[in-house]
């Protein structure tokens, strides 16, 4: 099968695709933009097709990418050949993937969560940096957690900043997000220990006694976990700061705390 190909900047393809960095344009059409073929390949491995494969014309012949023209195909997807000028414009990188994919958004339902099957999970609180919530999210995937929940009003998970901030962790774990209603209701149901992080917790995170599966509960990166939050954990935790630095980067705290708690399962 011909793949079409796209050489005008003003093609109504590449402004819907170029479109997806903003939330508004993500929302509207559930759909999210992937970059290169590490992200294209982790998504296969996923079970997740392209809903739009576009190749750049000077791509080079690689395993993946014949995998990911099959699987768009097979899926009901398109795949288009486009020009450099289109790939950085798309991108807005001066040295884009030479192969891109639009893919469906896809948030696990709180309901359809199963605990029991990882040892610990991360709930965030208005995570606002996009950046911090793609490291967190392969960090999550890197230490053996389910999943990332999102409560309340976080940054969108599937931003261009973000999902490239995941190297590919996008696809491979659960993403759900809550008000903090619910997420606050669901929670009397958690079969494991819920643990918050605070500054002005008294417990070491290497102290607290844990029951798993465990839940993870990280704060806004300016004003940490809020009293409503903090009060429905079974145990506040705080990392201690041994130097002059009085707090830790979101996700750096993040990483330790899932490390901690998933190599004590």
């Amino acid at each position: 099968m011909t793949d079409r190909l796209i050489t005008s900047l003003t093609n109504d393809t590449v402004k819907n695709v170029r479109a997806l960095h903003m939330r508004k344009e993500r929302e509207a059409t559930g759909r999210f933009l992937a970059e290169g073929l590490k992200f294209i390949g982790e998504a296969l491995d996923q079970k997740r097709a392209p809903r739009l494969l576009l190749v750049g014309e000077d791509a080079r012949p690689h395993p993946i990418l014949d995998r990911a023209r099959a699987a768009t195909r097979a899926a009901g997807g398109e795949v288009v050949v486009v020009t450099h000028a289109i790939l950085e414009k798309i991108s807005r990188r001066d040295n884009p993937q030479t192969v891109l994919g639009v893919f469906d958004q896809v948030y696990t339902p709180l309901s359809a969560i199963q605990p029991a099957s990882a040892p610990a999970w991360v709930a965030l609180e208005q995570v606002r940096d996009p950046g911090n919530l793609g490291t967190i999210i392969r960090t999550a995937d890197a230490a053996g957690c389910g999943g990332v929940i999102l409560i309340g009003d976080c940054v969108d998970p599937f931003s261009v900043e973000a999902v490239r901030a995941t190297m590919g962790s996008v696809f491979a774990v659960a993403i759900a997000r809550a008000t903090t209603a619910e997420f606050l209701a669901w929670r009397q149901s958690w079969p494991g220990s819920v643990i918050g992080t605070r500054l002005d917790a008294v417990v070491g995170h290497h102290d607290a006694a844990i029951d798993y599966p465990a839940l993870i509960l990280m704060g806004n990166e300016q004003a940490g976990l809020t009293d409503a939050l903090a009060g429905a954990c079974d145990v506040n935790v705080k990392i201690p700061m041994r130097g002059r630095a009085d707090s830790l980067n979101l996700s750096v705290a993040t990483g330790i705390m899932a490390y901690a708690v998933t190599d004590r399962a």
